[in-house]
């Protein structure tokens, strides 16, 4: 038998397995399509909107009324009035707000006597997201109110209006969020949760689906369907399975960029053409996993540990170059850290291949990641003298 015949053998083989365990489109197709149905209808509002403050006013004052009308109008901000700071604290701690504002007594006439009155905040930075954005929509109220103060103060002096501006904000910023112009959280979470899910996918049913062999001591016939070649065995392998997540990460680009209509300055085949290489990266480090430790219930340990850790080192939450050292080099161990760059260049950026052909290289440098472990996975499979419990 040539070699594609012993390849098409080996892909045969595969779909029968596949059709008689149903956990390897369940755990694929299942909880990819799951998935991006959730991140996509988590976000569908863009950024938080209406987070719960809380506002003790123990003035009571037209000035402090107003303030307490102005955050309730914000989209960020939901006002709650308490009537004492205890009442306010409870909340938060049951986690009914994320922010709260205390108003001291006098705030108004301290305010017109330029006596400098103190406003105070009280956050709950458990919630990283909520109470962050709490705390900013709190600093900006305060800050629009004391402007608005000086404002009237200025113009009841006889200043004109443009040149009250002028002292109350000498300086103005002109602000462009570069890719994310509306500061859609889903924009930069989703377009690299959904591929890290991906790939999270890809390395678990890949390691899992080349190690079952050795746990139910098949290796031997996947050996004899491909001739005794390791390499022609995980070839026809794996060929069912990265059919299946190419049409999976195709499907994602066009509904991150089609459909759901994320920003893509760049062009969908380059993305398309990274999606393909991530794939094959992911791949390539499952079998170097399992190769080095042929021990189902090991790699599989080690797979899901390795596949975690991609989200919290790739640098999309937290910036790399903030990293410890010694940590930022580890990042570059993940096809997902070099995914994320690839888009940032490619669909933020629209550099095309001059910007991400680094990012590139570094991905197809994963694919050689099989070759040292081949000979040790192919003794496994022969021998079948490793512990399949």
């Amino acid at each position: 038998m040539d070699t594609a015949g012993k390849i098409f053998s080996v892909i045969r083989r595969e779909l029968r397995i596949m059709r008689q365990r149903p956990v390897y489109l369940a755990a694929s197709l299942g909880t990819f399509m799951f998935c991006t149905v959730f991140f996509l209808t988590f976000f569908r509002d863009g950024i938080p909107q209406d987070l719960p403050i809380g506002i003790v006013d123990n003035d009571g004052s037209a000035l402090s009324r107003e303030f307490r009308r102005q955050t309730d109008a914000t989209q960020l901000g939901q006002a709650q009035v308490f009537g004492s700071y205890a009442e306010a604290r409870e909340a938060m701690q049951q986690g009914k707000i994320n922010a709260f504002c205390v108003i001291p007594e006098e705030f108004a006439e301290d305010v017109q006597a330029g006596r400098q009155p103190r406003l105070t905040f009280y956050v709950n930075p458990l919630y990283f997201v909520g109470g962050s954005l709490a705390y900013k929509n709190l600093l900006t109220m305060v800050n629009l109110a004391s402007g608005a103060v000086q404002r009237e103060v200025l113009l009841a002096k006889g200043m004109d209006t443009e040149s009250a501006m002028g002292m109350v904000q000498p300086i103005t910023i002109d602000l462009h969020q570069i890719g994310n112009a509306t500061a859609d959280y889903g924009v930069y979470l989703t377009n690299v949760l959904l591929p890290g899910i991906l790939g999270l996918i890809i390395i678990l049913v890949t390691v899992y689906s080349v190690g079952s062999e050795l746990k139910y001591g098949t290796s031997r016939h996947l050996l004899e369907k491909a001739g005794g070649s390791t390499i022609l065995a995980l070839t026809g392998k794996l060929i069912p399975y990265t059919a299946l997540y190419v049409i999976l990460g195709l499907a994602c680009d066009v509904v991150l960029y089609r459909l759901a209509g994320y920003p893509l300055n760049g062009h969908f085949i380059n993305m398309a053409a990274g999606m393909l290489l991530f794939i094959l990266a992911c791949e390539a480090t499952a079998i170097f996993i399992i190769g080095t430790l042929p021990v189902l219930r090991v790699a599989i340990s080690v797979a899901a540990i390795y596949s975690v850790l991609a989200f919290s080192l790739a640098g999309f939450t937290f910036p790399a170059e903030a990293m410890p050292p010694y940590v930022r080099g580890l990042s570059a161990l993940f096809p997902l850290r070099h995914y994320w760059l690839f888009y940032v260049q490619e669909a933020i950026f629209g550099s095309g291949i001059r910007g991400w052909w680094m990012e590139a290289l570094h991905l197809a440098a994963f694919l050689l990641l099989p070759f040292p472990v081949l000979k040790r996975l192919g003794k496994a499979y022969r021998l079948l003298d490793y512990p399949r419990d």
